[in-house]
């Protein structure tokens, strides 16, 4: 299903000028279409065909809410909704079947085309996610995300959609979520590509996408910015983190720098390892992913709290249980509701803390929130509970104002 996302408001009682309000989609989640026309297979029509005790109801994206084939509805429904922009992503095997840009689909180009320039007209502006986990499964046989030439790969088909594209759409994602097709991904194995390698793939595979996101970033700046003038960064989800008791700032503070900084491990020495597992970031790295941002893109749901392990405890996978690199447990607090979905434990003032923090830590820089919102297996009409999540988590951001 959709993931409905507000991502800002214009029009509430005590929102200033410029804020807007959003939803946003991901090409698997909603396009359906899987094998039409000449789209490839990505790496989630493998996973969940080959796979499909792992999805509730052996459910699959083959469908999905068939936006490919209705769109036109769907733009409707959000000019009805008074939707500001429209966030989607573009399915890299849809628009280059063999992932590489030696051909461009002629349909895949129409579809997106008629999406943006549809949206125009309703005065929806669109906004697009270049990579949302949908990866060609052609790339993935060569190693993904964990061979470094993904970053070459990525930047060369970022480059085919800046150039189709890059006329009408002035805000741009590269990658959405890293902390998911890598962390959650390899850590524990329960998303596509479905290979499990905790520690070292979920390293290589975070320092490969900030490279690839740096050069697509480049690439924009260089041969496209001066003639669209759009806006471009990365999304990732945040946690907010905070002590599990009141001794326990420091390890909120570590758990916080490993989820949002990016902080590199470094118990390799320790366990005998002759090499970094994460492995380390050249000078020439470094001037290339340094300031590749026009604002923060923050995905937002939930929080969690940190605390020291004891000794001999037992650390699980992060980013759900702990961060084994860190000697840190990951916790919740009692008092916040969980959802009847995955692991999301409602607490508003996160969002609230979050944004302070980044301000904080990084300084007055531009914030899109690209994603907030409820998972539930509820489909009543009178959905309480999401409203009041929205209700909760808008009331935090109207505080900051």
């Amino acid at each position: 299903m959709p993931n409905l996302s507000v991502c800002a408001v214009v029009g509430g009682r005590d929102f200033p000028p410029g804020f807007k309000f959003g939803a946003s989609t991901a090409s698997y989640q909603v396009e359906g279409a899987w094998n039409a026309s000449e789209k490839s297979m990505s790496i989630w029509d493998t996973y969940v065909h080959t796979y499909p005790h792992k999805i509730a109801n052996n459910a699959t994206g083959d469908v999905a809410c068939d936006s490919y084939n209705n769109w036109k509805t769907d733009i409707e429904l959000a000019s009805k909704m008074g939707l500001h922009f429209y966030r989607f992503s573009i399915s890299w095997p849809r628009l280059l079947p063999s992932g590489f840009p030696d051909y461009i689909s002629k349909d895949g180009k129409r579809y997106y085309n008629n999406l943006i320039n549809a949206l125009l007209e309703n005065g929806i502006e669109p906004v697009v996610t270049i990579y949302h986990f949908d990866l060609p499964q052609s790339l993935q046989n060569l190693g993904g995300w964990t061979n470094p030439l993904i970053a070459d790969w990525f930047a060369n088909y970022a480059r085919v959609v800046f150039s189709l594209f890059g006329d009408r759409v002035k805000t741009w994602i590269t990658l959405n979520e890293p902390i998911t097709f890598c962390d959650i991904s390899y850590n524990i194995g329960n998303a596509a590509p479905g290979y499990t390698s905790p520690g070292v793939g979920s390293y290589i595979c975070n320092k490969n996408a900030m490279l690839a996101h740096a050069k697509a970033y480049r690439i924009y700046e260089k041969e496209f910015k001066s003639k669209y003038n759009g806006k471009i960064s990365i999304s990732n989800q945040v946690f907010w983190i905070e002590p599990h008791t009141k001794s326990d700032d420091k390890a909120a503070e570590k758990a916080r720098q490993l989820m949002a900084g990016m902080i590199i491990a470094k118990k390799s020495k320790e366990e005998g390892l002759p090499y970094s597992r994460l492995p380390a970031f050249t000078k020439e790295e470094i001037k290339l992913v340094k300031g590749s941002y026009d604002f923060l893109g923050l995905n937002f749901y939930t929080s969690r709290t940190a605390r020291v392990a004891k000794p001999g405890e037992q650390i699980g996978s992060w980013p759900f249980y702990g961060a084994p690199d860190l000697d840190i447990i990951v916790d919740v607090k009692p008092k916040w509701k969980k959802s009847d979905i995955w692991w999301l434990y409602i607490n508003p003032e996160g969002i609230r803390n979050q944004l302070v923090w980044f301000k904080k830590e990084y300084g007055d820089i531009e914030i899109l929130i690209t994603e907030n919102g409820f998972a539930s297996y509820k489909d009543d009409i009178d959905d309480k509970d999401r409203v009041q999540y929205y209700k909760e988590h808008l009331e935090q951001v109207i505080y900051l104002h």
